[in-house]
């Protein structure tokens, strides 16, 4: 069944289980999963299960306690918050680096207070959040890299704090796209400028002015529910500072250069 929720397309939240291919010769193509180190990959190996996700799949609600983790290898998810009045933002997103459900290594109710929504379409490996957790209390190698995310993750929220408050929009405009291209690694999304408004929050004329500026210099092309990055150089050089910031400090942390 399809619905409108705040503004975007929201369809059935049933995710499709996909054939194992990702992870196949131990790649996951998520860099955060290659990352755990080897003898928990080969024994939570057959508890990954690789799913695809499908644009408005909600996968955790604000208040849900989190029984599944997901790591996006060629999706996006993002993490949002709605207010009384209905607007909704991005407040962080995850990809191909990161994983859904850190929050679960934190003890207590094991719950999130904000929500994880598909907002890119694609594939992620799933696990059930018991085995790992179980790992997570009892190897402190494990330990140490989700702990490193977790202080990556927490860096990309403050930057987006501190960006949303202190850059123009064709800066973070930028900038988001670029965040965007490194989490599903591609040039192509299927974006409307009422969705990047939304979660940028702004308003829908500032990103079509940002965007059609950007298709003159030949650095975008901005088709109609489409963004093609064209020159990434270039929209490098239109980002501000926030994307090469936060891009280091997840490569310092995670050792993911």
């Amino acid at each position: 069944m399809t619905r409108i929720l705040n503004g975007s397309l929201r369809v059935g939240t049933r995710e499709q289980v996909v054939p194992p291919s990702e992870l196949k010769n131990g790649s996951s193509k998520n860099l955060l999963l290659d990352n755990l180190p080897a003898d928990v990959r080969q024994r939570i190996q057959a508890k990954l299960i690789p799913v695809s996700l499908r644009h408005g799949e909600i996968i955790h609600k604000p208040g849900e306690k989190i029984c599944d983790l997901y790591f996006p290898t060629t999706c996006m998810i993002s993490v949002t918050v709605t207010m009384n009045d209905a607007r909704t933002v991005e407040v962080g997103a995850i990809g191909s680096r990161e994983v859904v459900g850190v929050n679960a290594f934190m003890g207590g109710s094991e719950t999130t207070s904000s929500q994880y929504i598909v907002q890119l379409p694609g594939d992620a490996i799933k696990i059930a959040t018991e085995p790992l957790v179980r790992e997570f209390d009892r190897n402190t190698e494990l330990r140490d890299v989700l702990l490193r995310y977790t202080q990556a993750f927490m860096a990309q929220i403050s930057q987006n704090v501190a960006c949303n408050r202190l850059h123009a929009i064709d800066r973070r405009f930028a900038r988001w796209l670029l965040e965007v291209r490194d989490r599903v690694q591609r040039d192509d999304f299927p974006l409307t400028h009422v969705f990047i408004a939304q979660m940028l929050g702004v308003r829908r004329s500032s990103i079509t002015d940002v965007a059609a500026k950007l298709k003159k210099q030949g650095i975008v092309d901005a088709r109609r529910g489409r963004i093609i990055i064209m020159d990434f150089r270039a929209l490098q050089d239109r980002s501000c500072e926030c994307y090469q910031a936060l891009k280091d400090e997840y490569d310092r942390l995670l050792g993911l250069a």
